[in-house]
């Protein structure tokens, strides 16, 4: 009897692992099944959660709602990210993803409309959004074409996302532009690693589960995103 997709993502332990087969012409490669079915799932997902997001975002410019602050901001963001891992294998999952993905547009709007004020700011704002758009494209392109395998990665940006997360923090107080730079840098290359990596990890079946790969990949465009924007407004400002 074949359950619903969302049931169907517990991981099994006497299940045959997910792998890449080789296909005839050159080397390009073809995504066996179960992870074609997750990607598919991940993706529309991801697409959905995204419009809902920049909806949210945009009501939030449109009426000049003010941003939450930090604080509310984190224990809002691991409040609800804690909620979708606890309910990623049942139907409230998706309720959850919602939940998170307007928050974070929420959080995002505030933000978005402070760039979009400044000179030259909406060219910014679309700069950084296509630029989003194209490393995501590429980073996903990428593994799908050749069918890399990049579970090794993992650890390494564990480790850099931390270390990132913990300066930008400490720049708060700081308030040095060099050191919001050189955080935002780190973002851009951990979150274009970390689509990647997360991409390989479902064709792989490294990840089985598409609310889980989905919350990975929003979290890396919404990273990626505000990284780029800061990096315009840094070196917008210097000019």
């Amino acid at each position: 009897m074949n359950r619903p997709d969302y049931l169907n993502m517990k991981s099994n332990s006497h299940a045959e692992p997910v792998v890449l087969d080789a296909a005839p012409q050159g080397n390009t490669y073809e995504v066996a099944t179960d992870g074609r079915k997750v990607l598919r799932n991940t993706y529309a997902l991801l697409s959905m959660t995204l419009v809902f997001s920049a909806a949210v975002a945009g009501m939030s410019m449109a009426f000049n709602w003010p941003h939450p602050g930090l604080i509310l901001t984190l224990v809002g963001y691991f409040g609800l990210l804690f909620l979708v891992e606890k309910t990623k294998n049942s139907a409230a999952g998706i309720a959850s993803v919602f939940a998170l993905t307007g928050f974070m547009g929420l959080t995002l709007g505030p933000i978005v409309s402070a760039y979009a004020k400044l000179p030259g700011g909406t060219e910014m704002v679309m700069t950084a959004l296509g630029a989003t758009g194209v490393i995501f494209f590429a980073m996903s392109g990428w593994v799908l074409a050749t069918g890399k395998e990049l579970s090794g990665m993992g650890k390494t940006l564990t480790v850099g996302i931390l270390m990132a997360f913990v300066l930008s923090i400490a720049n708060i107080f700081m308030g040095l532009p060099m050191v919001s730079l050189a955080v935002s840098g780190m973002f851009v290359l951990l979150m274009s690693g970390l689509i990647a990596y997360q991409t390989s990890a479902i064709i792989h079946g490294g990840e089985t589960n598409y609310i889980s790969a989905t919350v990975t990949l929003y979290v890396s465009i919404y990273n990626l995103f505000l990284s780029l924007l800061q990096i315009l407004g840094v070196m917008g400002s210097d000019e």
